[in-house]
């Protein structure tokens, strides 16, 4: 099998030579400690030399205040590139001090419009450098429960969900218009030569969802399954993120049509691979297991090797392999990250 028949009979569930893996989205920082480890450059050739069977791609975004879609909004309204470094959640923002619709209204907040900051031939550029066998992953995100809880600040937007839930999805219906319209220009721009896209939402603590499975199906679930209704008829395969314990929502990702949930966060209460294979086997694909708040920065490649090999005996199929986090930070010894892909790529 090649990357792509490996990743379709992965996520249909059907038999597989060995499982596909991903090594994920590592911080900048962590990549030169992996490009030295494995002899290489680049983290191109890093992706090729470990036998990464993706190959992932950022939505290009370019406006005169972020450079990152996941970062369109300027929701303290200072003009600055919001980097995934000093971005939050808590602190108040544009909306922070709305009591209903009629507030949000009046403050005309300045909706940025996507076809004015991504260019389709830059997208398909981008596209059309994957290697022509590897799996073309792009990285939308359209975080948009992350966006309404920046927009109010987590506080005030948990306590409008409850108190004030039309005044939340009012400002969640214009995020979304915002993420359609940007999937929908980057899926046009690049028809044929995609295989999945990563949507997701980070909604889950380590012990549980922060919002109730009510709260996640009325303000989470019906936007993702906006994206995931729109990738489907491209016929590209939609991977679902959230970190955290995400187990009483696992249903309604299924329900709104996800083929892949990511990732398998191990240690977060109910994430356990064994949990999630006695509730959902033959329901969804999973993607990680691999623990990166313990193993693979604290344990020896032996131990690695082994929590691989169990993933495998668990899920012969439907699990593509990979960090329980996409972002590998630099305490994980490349040493480690070599033992999951030696393992992962066995052919048993």
């Amino acid at each position: 099998m090649n990357s792509i028949e490996r990743f379709y009979a992965t996520t249909e569930r059907r038999p597989v030579d060995r499982p596909a893996c991903w090594l994920g989205m590592p911080t900048p920082s962590a990549i030169p400690g992996l490009c030295d480890y494995f002899g290489v450059e680049t983290f191109e050739a890093l992706k090729a030399t470990c036998g990464d069977d993706f190959y992932a791609v950022e939505v290009p975004y370019k406006s005169p205040t972020c450079s990152a879609l996941y970062a369109a909004f300027d929701w303290y309204m200072n003009g600055t590139n919001v980097d995934t470094e000093h971005r939050t959640l808590t602190a108040e923002g544009f909306f922070a001090q709305c009591e209903d619709v009629e507030d949000a209204e009046a403050l005309s907040f300045p909706w940025p419009d996507p076809a004015l900051y991504i260019d389709p031939a830059e997208c398909r550029r981008l596209v059309e450098e994957a290697p022509q066998d590897k799996v073309v992953l792009g990285m939308v995100w359209a975080a948009h429960f992350q966006d309404f809880c920046a927009a109010f600040g987590m506080e005030n937007a948990l306590m409008n969900m409850v108190a004030c839930p039309e005044l939340v999805h009012y400002v969640n219906d214009r995020i979304m218009e915002f993420y359609v319209k940007a999937l929908t220009i980057f899926l046009e721009a690049t028809r044929g030569k995609l295989h999945a896209i990563l949507i997701g939402d980070d909604m889950g603590s380590q012990l549980d969802l922060m919002i109730s499975p009510q709260l996640v199906a009325e303000f989470v679930i019906p936007g993702a399954k906006q994206l995931v209704d729109i990738a489907h008829s491209y016929g590209v395969k939609v991977i679902y993120h959230s970190c955290g314990s995400i187990v009483r929502a696992i249903p309604l990702l299924i329900e709104a049509g996800v083929d892949i949930i990511h990732p398998i966060q191990a240690l977060a209460h109910g994430m356990q691979p064994e949990n999630l294979k006695e509730k959902f086997e033959g329901q969804v694909s999973f993607c990680g297991g691999v623990d990166t708040q313990d193993l693979l920065p604290n344990g020896t490649p032996e131990q690695v090797r082994a929590a691989v090999r169990h993933l495998r005996e668990l899920f012969p199929t439907g699990l593509i392999i990979s960090p329980s986090h996409e972002a590998i930070q630099v305490d994980v010894p490349p040493a480690n990250i070599k033992a999951m892909f030696d393992e992962a790529q066995k052919v048993y």
